[in-house]
């Protein structure tokens, strides 16, 4: 048997680190997104509420941002971040309800990013953390022969005045937004 010493197995330390920053990023990233993330309609959201199984479901929220609660009634949830969403629960839940509620909140599906213009399968796609423009359109069947790479126009929901901005490839891409691929003029 093939004795190991340290130079043999420094490849494989090396590779380990990688690994393990590659996933530490791709989990702050995610975490970014859900911290920062506003609910709005189209997202399927879990709320777990520890110990208390009539109050735990699942909620696909409408058009309206409402959602009906158990003892809390209609609540407004949309623009509301997930940590501000889980302390309303909190707050309207403690006291008369529960003495001390163990509540999560969760995005399950995100609600979807549109891809229009010159693509194969102009649509909805479900939005997933780490999204790219260049991603969503290769979800929407790629560039058709007369797209241009160059002009492609994103909306963003957080945009007030919600009008097509000029992007790039590589741009992050958050849920509900809008991607326009150009035609290209030869």
């Amino acid at each position: 048997m093939q004795k190991l010493t340290r130079l043999t197995l420094l490849p494989f330390v090396a590779v380990t680190f990688v690994l393990i920053a590659i996933t530490t990023q791709a989990y702050s990233q995610n975490q970014d997104v859900e911290q920062s993330y506003k609910l709005g309609p189209g997202d399927m959201i879990m709320i777990d509420v520890f110990g208390e199984d009539d109050l735990t479901m699942e909620v696909m929220l409408a058009d309206t941002g409402i959602i009906n609660y158990p003892f809390l009634g209609e609540l407004d949830i949309e623009g509301m971040t997930i940590f501000e969403f889980e302390q309303l629960l909190i707050s309207g839940l403690k006291g008369p309800y529960l003495v001390d509620p163990d509540i999560t909140v969760t995005v399950m599906q995100y609600r979807n990013v549109y891809v229009t213009g010159e693509v194969q399968r102009p649509g909805g796609y479900p939005y997933q953390p780490g999204l790219t423009v260049e991603k969503a359109i290769a979800m929407a069947g790629g560039f058709t022969e007369r797209a241009s790479r160059s002009k492609i126009d994103i909306k963003r929901q957080d945009d007030p005045a919600a009008e097509f901005v000029r992007t790039r490839l590589s741009s992050p891409v958050r849920p509900g937004e809008i991607i326009s691929v150009n035609q290209s003029f030869f």
